[in-house]
């Protein structure tokens, strides 16, 4: 019996904030934000970032909501998205992985020092404690999904656009993404 196929989508993005330019000025990258989503229409997204969309000071554990949330402050916002073909269990997997941040929400917080880490190649992991590309890396590997022979904590946004796993199926503007655009208008 085979497995059924399935897959997740990863968004990585670039609002041209203040922060987002500081943060470019040092990566070079394109984008610095990493979200991971179980949906095309990225209805059901998933990352470490800002709380409150005017605030980029409050970070945490956020379900993301492209229309309502931190995005929808950006409509300049530019990205890149890729699909990663998975198995039904692997989802399984990271849905149960998924809810214990869904449920302890609160508990965690965005690793501000673990993004420094990066810059130095040494990981700085701090329990509940979570940058983007880290989250998203934490839910492939738990999942059974090695991407990359090093550390979550060590994972940047250019890492995922550099993985060959990983099918490209957009670039462009975030609102002028087909499967958005249909679902809001």
């Amino acid at each position: 019996m085979t497995e059924e196929k399935s897959f997740v989508y990863i968004l990585l993005t670039d609002t041209g904030t203040l922060f987002t330019s500081l943060i470019k000025r040092y990566t070079k990258a394109p984008y610095n934000h990493a979200s991971i989503s179980f949906n095309k229409e990225l209805t059901d997204m998933y990352s470490f970032g800002r709380k409150k969309p005017n605030n980029p000071l409050t970070g945490g554990f956020v379900k993301e909501d492209v229309m309502t949330g931190t995005y929808s402050k950006f409509p300049e916002t530019t990205c890149v998205i890729y699909q990663l073909e998975v198995t039904t269990r692997q989802v399984d997997k990271m849905r149960r992985v998924l809810d214990v941040f869904i449920r302890n929400g609160e508990k965690f917080i965005y690793n501000i020092l673990g993004v420094l880490g990066v810059s130095i190649n040494e990981p700085i992991e701090f329990s509940n404690s979570y940058f983007c590309s880290q989250f998203v890396a934490e839910i492939l590997n738990r999942s059974g999904i090695r991407l990359w022979d090093k550390l979550p904590a060590l994972i940047t946004p250019e890492d995922f656009r550099q993985c060959k796993q990983l099918e490209l199926i957009y670039e462009g503007n975030l609102f002028e993404f087909e499967p958005i655009k249909k679902h809001f208008h």
